[in-house]
């Protein structure tokens, strides 16, 4: 009998993408300021660097092109700092309400700079909602997915077996590789949006099953399916 629902966060519960823009916003204004530079355009900017090259180089190839002359790391840390307004997925809202009314243990894993992870936590208001997260950048880098302690140290936490927890993430090439290893149901979520949603791996690493909207979790719950 499934006891815990464990989800991972991002572009799974949220759309993570509305932390990197809000996130850019922040920095954006910060250089427009004090460089004299109008503050929208270097976000539109940023916001077509990363669609065009990902995140890996954006603020020093804003620097480079205005000749800003500015300490990427401090622009990173502003980035880390940041508290944008966020809204979960309508699907998770009605879910995690759904599950708690009906007694699931609620659990998080989720990875990332531990500032930035606990930023996105307080912003969604997650701490009211499930009764145990865990950041693995924690932990230390080493144990963020796909290493099996974030799993072991959450069904210790509810005192239940492999078989009675199921968990939820979207991206295959860390989310359910260590889950399954140690036995867990696992459930991959493909939304309309998210950095993951076409890539597909062998069987190792994708889920047991696959779904589109947590509601689907739902139905499969109600009618015994994950069993």
């Amino acid at each position: 009998m499934i006891k815990a629902l464990i989800f991972d966060l991002d572009d799974t519960l949220y759309y993570e993408k509305e932390y990197v823009l809000g996130s850019f916003k922040e920095v954006a204004y910060y250089l427009g300021n004090k460089y004299g530079k109008n503050e929208e355009r270097l976000y539109c900017r940023m916001k077509e660097i990363l669609k065009a090259s990902g995140r890996g180089k954006i603020f020093n190839i804003i620097c480079e092109e205005n000749n800003f002359n500015e300490d990427i790391k401090n622009l990173i840390d502003i980035y880390r700092d940041s508290k944008p307004k966020l809204e979960l997925y309508e699907d998770s809202k009605q879910v995690l309400d759904w599950a708690r009314k009906q007694g699931y243990k609620l659990g998080i894993i989720t990875d990332g700079c531990s500032k930035v992870q606990w930023n996105k936590i307080k912003a969604l208001n997650l701490e009211k909602l499930v009764d145990k997260i865990i950041v693995t950048d924690d932990l230390g880098k080493e144990f963020w997915k796909p290493h099996q302690k974030s799993y072991i140290n959450m069904m210790k936490y509810f005192c239940i077996s492999k078989a009675e927890c199921v968990y939820i993430g979207d991206n295959p090439n860390k989310d359910f590789i260590g889950a399954k290893k140690l036995g867990l149901k696992t459930i991959r979520i493909i939304r309309e949006n998210g950095d993951h949603i076409k890539v597909l791996l062998n069987e190792e690493y994708e889920a047991d099953n696959n779904i589109v909207s947590l509601l689907e979790l739902r139905e499969l719950l109600e009618n015994n399916r994950l069993e």
